[in-house]
């Protein structure tokens, strides 16, 4: 597929956020093991391939920096400030998998470690993962 456009385009990342339906929620994050912001917290993402959906960016990511396997996820929305990727424009869409309880995990591919983290004590994020995470908790309460 080749094209030739007179636009810059932005780059197309997927983010998922994982959270249980324990009595104290957990999030999963994974400490980034590169720059930019190596060594803080974020969601499990990353960029899009050419041949799938955000969808299916989302649910391949996760599995491949914490081989934690879902299927269903739902969209919580995309988030686009100009300033939100020090590597460039990049647009994200960010997606919500709830599961019933914490399951292993470990960090893989490009995230240094994966944990589990109680809602009420969460590290500080990178990106603009704060404004998603602060989505998802609006979205959660009326679930």
């Amino acid at each position: 597929m080749s094209y030739i456009y007179e636009y810059p385009r932005p780059a197309v990342t997927a983010d998922c956020v994982v959270i249980t339906k324990e009595t104290e929620p957990k999030v999963l994050l994974i400490q980034r093991g590169n720059e930019p912001f190596k060594g803080q917290w974020a969601f499990p993402g990353g960029f899009m391939n050419m041949d799938e959906t955000t969808e299916q960016c989302a649910i391949r990511e996760l599995e491949e920096e914490t081989g934690l396997k879902v299927t269903e996820i739902q969209q919580i929305g995309a988030y686009s400030k100009v300033d939100r990727d020090p590597r460039g424009r990049t647009v994200t869409v960010a997606y919500l998998a709830i599961i019933d309880k914490a399951e292993a995990v470990k960090g893989l591919d490009d995230a240094a470690k994966a944990q589990w983290f109680s809602l009420s004590s969460l590290p500080k994020l990178a990106f603009d993962h704060e404004d998603i995470m602060n989505d998802v908790i609006k979205k959660i309460i009326t679930i």
